[in-house]
């Protein structure tokens, strides 16, 4: 007997959103395997054959992956691509006998989740879901290569179109981020046969540590030398970077020059995460760069050092709380002491005893929580 119209189209648009889950995780391990294979100095291999790749892959499919899932797979348009990632995968070093059950059981979710669940929430863009990997995914080599990857714009529009279709996609995110962590690892055992050295964190990481990476989830192996590898590695879309770059130029009219030399800093990628982060956090970058025209001590002195006093102004800018931040702050102050049981408003606070150890510097201090979990608002 045949399904009812209504219930069929809902059968199918599970059926599609299940593929578009595997499409996604398969794109993502796909771009762990060619950064870890890069990274380790290998020369990117000839995809093996359409049709080689697609027998192959049909034959690991069976008995791993749910019928019905796997049947929508093999009958769609992509299928060759995909079975050149997998094919590809297990000549990484991917057992896929353990790779394709966790898939399957993730697509079996996504399937259940959009028959029961038939919401549309319409979300556009990419920068939406590169501040959603910065909170679900800790930076590290699986952000990194989704980030810098080719295949971003599709990795983001399927993302954006499993949302709409109801599916939890933070949930598809931390289940990708341990799948390419395994990818990443399996790449590294096939290319490093046996080696583990202790990889120390790179001179930038070094470098940059001070009051440009405070509260910043840098990653030990920071390369600022490559400007698009350096965005990805803080979790900072391309889009996300060409629209503080307008924030940066707007705020200093008439400085074309200045704002220049800032951009084009090694350490301009650093200036970027902060705002990012701060956009992450509910506030307005922009509102905190209208100090860099109201003081301008960053342009007394050398020529030869206009660059460095402006990265420290524009940090210091972004550090300290705007206007509106500032007044918040004070509204909320007065309300405490307007409600407090120990403080009249008329009784001055006494001073309490000087502190027993010496005070710490903001980024010397442990960190209360990881910035990966930091919520975009």
């Amino acid at each position: 007997m045949n399904q009812p119209e209504p219930f069929a189209e809902a059968a199918s648009e599970a059926a599609q959103s299940a593929t578009m889950a595997v499409r996604l995780i398969l794109m993502i391990a796909d771009a762990v395997r060619r950064d870890a294979e890069k990274r380790a100095g290998k020369k990117e291999d000839t995809p093996p054959l359409a049709d080689v790749a697609v027998a192959e892959a049909a034959g690991e499919l069976k008995g791993l992956v749910a019928p019905d899932i796997a049947t929508a797979l093999m009958s769609g348009a992509d299928w060759p691509a995909m079975a050149q990632q997998l094919v590809a995968l297990k000549r990484s070093g991917v057992d896929l006998s353990e790779f394709l059950p966790r898939v399957s059981e993730i697509a079996v979710t996504v399937r259940d989740a959009v028959a029961a669940n038939a919401e549309k929430i319409a979300k556009e863009g990419t920068e939406e879901w590169a501040g959603l990997l910065r909170e679900t995914m800790p930076a590290g080599p699986v952000r990194e290569a989704i980030l810098s990857s080719p295949a971003w714009p599709d990795i983001a529009r399927t993302m954006r179109e499993l949302q709409e279709r109801g599916v939890d996609v933070r949930q598809i995110l931390v289940h990708a981020h341990n799948e390419g962590a395994g990818v990443d690892q399996a790449v590294a055992r096939v290319m490093e046969a046996g080696k583990a050295p202790v990889v120390p964190p790179s001179r930038d990481a070094r470098n940059a540590w001070g009051p440009l990476t405070v509260g910043l989830d840098v990653p030990k192996n920071l390369d600022l030398s490559d400007r698009t590898r350096a965005l990805a590695q803080l979790g900072v879309a391309q889009s996300e970077n060409a629209r503080f770059v307008r924030m940066l130029q707007e705020a200093l009219p008439g400085k074309e020059r200045e704002a220049s030399l800032l951009i084009g800093a090694r350490q301009w990628p650093l200036l970027a995460a902060r705002m990012a982060k701060m956009e992450d956090e509910g506030r307005k970058p922009a509102d905190h760069l209208v100090r860099l025209m109201r003081d301008q001590k960053w342009a007394d002195g050398p020529s030869s050092e206009i660059t460095s006093r402006l990265m420290r102004a524009t940090s210091e800018a972004l550090h300290k709380p705007s206007g509106d931040e500032v007044a918040a702050a004070t509204v909320v102050t007065a309300a405490a002491r307007a409600g407090s049981v120990t403080m009249g408003p008329t009784k001055a606070a006494t001073k309490g005893p000087a502190p027993a150890t010496p005070a710490v510097a903001p980024h010397r201090a442990p960190a209360a929580a990881s910035t990966a979990a930091r919520k975009r608002t």
